[in-house]
């Protein structure tokens, strides 16, 4: 069995922490052996009431080690 892709998604707490995410997995592609595929984040707000009672970005990273015919 070989693993081909994983997409992962993380919560940071705000727009500068997921771009220094973002990059980490840039920079750690080459020594952990994977394409970094997709990376991107979007912003999320939880309202009551019509306010904002919390706030973040969710992180969306998909890895790609290998493909189907590949050795």
């Amino acid at each position: 069995m070989k693993l081909l892709e994983i997409t992962a998604k993380y919560r940071v707490e705000n727009e500068i922490e997921a771009k220094e995410a973002i990059e980490e997995f840039r920079i750690k592609q080459s020594s952990e052996e994977y394409a970094l595929a997709k990376a991107g984040y979007e912003h999320k707000e939880k309202k009551s009431k019509g306010e904002i009672i919390d706030e973040c970005e969710i992180v969306t990273i998909k890895k790609v080690y290998g493909g189907t015919w590949v050795e």
